[in-house]
């Protein structure tokens, strides 16, 4: 099978560190461990190619530059010509596979012309979240276009059921999956070793992430501060880096728990392994009050290292863990709750082996990347929809007018 995976989104480098670039390299990977050629168009590529996927035939999609945020849109969604042109060009291809982005449509709707399955990957409600956080100038063109995506797409991989929930008001549900995200299982063996080399008698707590406002860090460092005093011993290993690193380490330096703290900083991909072997425990301590739509690739990860895994009661986390069988559910932004977990693990080390030996085995036996690319690939041998339907207008007027632009450069 022959597949061209498209990335058109300028916020990730592909063969980048971030989250999402980790993922779009994962899934590469398992569609080739199942046999599949992959090809990807994308906009940006990131510092380093993984010796493993340097043979990826790589088609480069028209840069969008930097500046005015209304007129990246405009450039963005008049890439969709330049795609569907470079598609014709490189086929033909046996599948179509695209990680959802606000302003690319064009991809799917040629696999639709050709016959062929269009495979979408939605991983967030990208339009809300552009507006939130990032700002959203053409949000009528956005939603248009994601309903144009949407009804081209043959088949839809939601990454959460709060995901597929949000994809319900384009009346596209039969055509929705849920597929949570998975792990590279060959990454995590038993035997690695630590990182960090653990002193005799400690308890060391750990978390990874972006250090992004929404992953719960003051909550962990509340927690943390109370376990620390029932339990001198303990000691906490933040691995990542972020905007809130500056506000945390001040809070740590604050509480005198600087001292019984290590922060990493940000770390290649390969290195979160042995990171996560320096553990004794780990944590995905989400606030309350969160749109939980997330599929959290750290907590699969913590898993699959054989951690006891504490977590909030959240989303898909109380979907993946079951407490007291595959690991620790704590309502979101409870901190004594948390705290006290983490002391019970403390006391009862037995108690964390099972868990984390227990919660790895689930994670091998369901959430490996190599069986979320089996799903996918089933869903691609379903026959195509076939849908028909016109163009917005509106769209065309926005792609033509950019394109008269860019002409003008």
């Amino acid at each position: 099978m022959r597949i061209a995976y498209i990335c058109a989104d300028p916020g990730i480098p592909v063969f980048g560190q971030k989250g999402c670039s980790i993922h779009v390299q994962e899934v590469m990977r398992a569609f080739r461990q199942q046999g599949a050629t992959v090809e990807l168009f994308a906009l940006r590529w990131g510092d380093g190619i993984p010796a493993d996927l340097a043979d990826v035939t790589r088609h480069h999609l028209p840069p969008v530059p930097k500046g005015d945020a209304g007129v990246r849109e405009q450039v963005a969604l008049a890439i969709n010509p330049e795609l569907q042109t470079q598609l014709a060009r490189k086929g033909p291809f046996d599948l179509i596979y695209e990680r959802y982005s606000l302003w690319s449509y064009s991809a799917l709707e040629f696999a639709q012309i050709q016959g062929i399955p269009g495979i979408l990957e939605v991983n967030a409600p990208l339009i809300e979240e552009q507006a939130r956080h990032r700002g959203l100038v053409h949000r009528e063109q956005a939603e248009q276009v994601a309903d144009r995506l949407f009804r081209a797409a043959s088949g839809v991989v939601a990454v959460s059921a709060e995901v597929k929930d949000y994809l319900s008001r384009w009346g596209i549900a039969e055509k929705v999956q849920v597929i949570p995200n998975g792990v590279n299982h060959h990454r995590f063996g038993a035997a690695l070793s630590p990182a960090i080399a653990k002193a005799p008698n400690t308890f060391t707590v750990g978390f990874v992430g972006s250090l992004k406002p929404w992953h719960g860090l003051s909550h962990l460092v509340n927690a943390f501060a109370q376990l620390h005093q029932r339990v001198p011993q303990a000691r906490l290993l933040i691995v990542g880096d972020g905007p809130q690193r500056n506000p945390l380490q001040a809070d740590l330096e604050q509480r005198g728990l600087l001292p019984w703290t290590h922060l990493t900083g940000a770390v290649a991909p390969e290195q979160i392994p042995p990171l996560l072997a320096s553990m004794d425990v780990a944590v995905a301590p989400y606030p309350a009050k969160l749109d939980f739509y997330f599929s959290p690739l750290k907590v699969v990860e913590y898993l699959a290292a054989g951690l006891p895994v504490v977590a909030s009661d959240l989303g898909q986390l109380s979907h993946l863990i079951s407490p007291g069988e595959t690991g620790w559910l704590c309502p979101p932004g409870d901190e004594e709750a948390l705290a006290d977990a983490l002391e019970q693990l403390w006391h009862s080390p037995a108690l964390g082996q099972q868990l984390g030996s227990a919660g790895r085995q689930d994670i091998l036996a369901h959430h490996t990347w190599e069986k979320v690319a089996q799903r996918i690939l089933a869903m691609a041998l379903e026959p195509v929809t076939g849908i028909s339907w016109g163009e917005p207008e509106t769209i065309l007027s926005c792609e033509k007018q950019a394109l008269r632009e860019a002409s003008l450069d």
